[in-house]
């Protein structure tokens, strides 16, 4: 798959372009049901699937104060987009300059001059343009007017509700992993180099990974069945996410036990898929008390993890 950021160097670059437009921060299941339209139509026509999206999110540019976490980085949005078999990507920097661009021209400048569009696939909720003037009726009436098909793909629902990248926060962010991964069609991860921490697990008898993370979403605080991919080999482990009040410290951490791991792996980049949340951080007597009760949680973990496999 073809990452793309100068619009002006892609002209006349792609056969019959089917393109949808959008963030799709999550890659979640209503946005893959427009990637799987997307490429049967593409496939009609004899076409290649182009997908249009922004870096960073509109909202970050627009309303910075609102900006929500994103559960999906560029760099895994783009590795998600590229299983589903997508041709190129069109990233572009959105600015607000960009923003103010009105719908009709950003049709004419970007969907036709540039990219040359036979066929744009968009979502429900779909808008674009200064003020969000480009409604879906309006891009209707634009693609008539230059012969472009339009084509609106329905929303997606689990349980009748819609499938959002809203929504799916809200339960990442309640530590509800069960529901987001039904939402998201995976489980969550996130991605981070391991870092050197107090050594405090180590010295309970349970060693722990510091991960710096490098995305937005972290789960609610709270202790986790996770697994771990790292070397290339995913390994079951626990993680506790929050401040670690029975030590009284003050900045928040995502530590992992990998379950009878002995390799070392600090400076290392891996990445924790969570699982299902097991209970909520709390502080305890002490030392003693903490260990007895990570020796309980290893146990559910372990339950748990064994459960989700079969």
């Amino acid at each position: 798959m073809e990452v793309c950021r100068a619009l002006d160097k892609l002209k006349g670059k792609f056969k019959n372009p089917a393109i949808t437009l959008g963030n799709f921060d999550g890659v979640h299941l209503g946005h893959q049901r427009i990637f799987k339209h997307l490429l049967k139509r593409a496939s009609d026509i004899g076409g290649e699937a182009l997908v249009f999206t922004f870096d960073p999110h509109p909202a970050k540019v627009l309303r910075p104060e609102l900006s929500p976490s994103l559960i999906t980085p560029i760099p895994e949005k783009l590795k998600l987009m590229k299983t589903f078999g997508i041709n190129a990507v069109i990233l572009t920097d959105f600015t607000k300059e960009f923003a103010a661009i009105h719908p009709s021209t950003f049709v004419e400048d970007v969907l036709i001059n540039a990219l040359g569009s036979k066929l744009v696939v968009v979502g429900h909720d779909f808008s674009f343009g200064k003020g969000k003037e480009g409604t879906i009726d309006y891009l209707k009436v634009l693609g008539e007017r230059h012969n472009i098909q339009v084509e609106i793909v329905k929303a997606f629902k689990v349980n009748g509700k819609i499938v959002s990248s809203t929504a799916i926060r809200e339960l990442i962010h309640s530590g509800n992993m069960t529901e987001a991964a039904k939402l998201l069609g995976r489980q969550y991860s996130i991605e981070g180099n391991v870092i050197q921490g107090s050594g405090r697990g180590k010295q309970l008898g349970f060693p722990t990974a510091n991960l710096k993370h490098y995305g937005e979403l972290i789960p609610k605080d709270g202790v986790y069945a996770i697994k771990v991919l790292t070397g290339g080999e995913e390994k079951p482990g626990i993680s506790n996410i929050g401040l670690r009040p029975t030590f009284r410290e003050t900045e928040r951490s995502v530590e992992i036990h990998i379950f009878d791991f002995k390799k070392e792996i600090y400076s290392e980049d891996i990445q924790v898929t969570f699982i299902e949340r097991i209970r909520e951080e709390r502080a305890f007597s002490g030392p003693e008390e903490l260990t007895q009760q990570i020796r309980k949680d290893i146990v559910i973990a372990k339950k748990i993890l064994e459960r989700k496999e079969n």
